[in-house]
């Protein structure tokens, strides 16, 4: 079954960004769109919808992991030099590897808003960054799919874009302030070290990794991305596709084990 996902994903989406072409005179236009893609604090609004599709979980590893994470992006202007950046991440998620009687199942998981305050001319060396708070919002409709804990605390994001390159990390802290005292407190690191490289025409090749250290459970979990993106157009619509590769350095007991990741991205660009 895994095999068939992955030759699926890979025919399909490979033959769909081949039967997409850039028209010749908006190449740079898409080279742009293509890194302000790479920075997560861009003044462009984009609604990513990121699959992920991830094998080998659950006690016996045969277990399947599918997390649909709706990431919208809304840059707000909010004075001559200061940007907002509003960056949510809605998942729906399905598992099938949960302990009996249950066995299974679907819904959504906890949100996670983020709020950047970030200048809009980039610093010294052309460095780029933003700071503010991040908000963990217990929206899970299963125990399994989320903390059932209220949550907060700072996130920050800095990076630099040199040709080709970009290079830089994004991270939060979030702390449980409320929620069902049933369920475990929330004391956890997340880092997301970022490397893009433009190849051109819109596409681009991506590397990071979105590490997250739980300091109750003394646990991380390591999952490393490669995968490429192009950017192409339908109509007026333009978008960009990503598909790529997960393998999980480091993850607790039942985790899933490596996997794929699919990515399509609306783009509004300013006019």
């Amino acid at each position: 079954m895994g095999q068939r996902f992955l030759s699926l994903s890979s025919i399909s989406l490979g033959a769909f960004i081949l039967a997409m072409t850039w028209p010749a005179a908006a190449e740079d236009n898409a080279d742009e769109l293509a890194k302000q893609l790479s920075n997560p604090i861009a003044n462009l609004i984009s609604v990513p919808f990121q699959s992920n599709f991830e094998w080998g979980a659950g006690a016996d590893g045969n277990g399947f992991a599918y997390t649909l994470n709706i990431q919208p992006v809304i840059p707000i202007s909010i004075s001559d030099d200061w940007t907002m950046i509003s960056r949510t991440i809605l998942p729906v998620a399905y598992r099938d590897y949960l302990p009996p009687p249950d066995g299974n199942t679907f819904g959504l998981g906890d949100i996670t808003q983020s709020l950047f305050f970030s200048p809009k001319a980039p610093g010294p060396g052309g460095l780029i960054w933003g700071v503010g708070p991040a908000f963990l919002i217990p929206t899970a409709t299963d125990d399994f799919l989320g903390a059932g804990k209220f949550g907060i605390g700072p996130t920050a994001v800095v990076l630099e874009q040199t040709g080709p390159w970009t290079v830089g990390v994004l991270a939060n802290h979030i702390w449980s302030v409320a929620g069902d005292n049933d369920r475990d407190e929330i004391n956890s690191t997340f880092l997301q070290p970022f490397l893009a490289y433009a190849l051109g025409h819109g596409t681009t090749l991506n590397l990071n990794t979105e590490s997250t250290y739980d300091w109750v459970a003394d646990q991380w979990t390591v999952p490393i991305n490669l995968g490429v993106s192009q950017v192409f157009k339908i109509g007026e619509q333009a978008m960009s596709i990503q598909v790529g590769g997960k393998y999980y350095a480091e993850a607790p007991e039942g985790a899933p084990e490596w996997g794929i990741r699919t990515t399509l991205t609306l783009l509004f660009p300013e006019k």
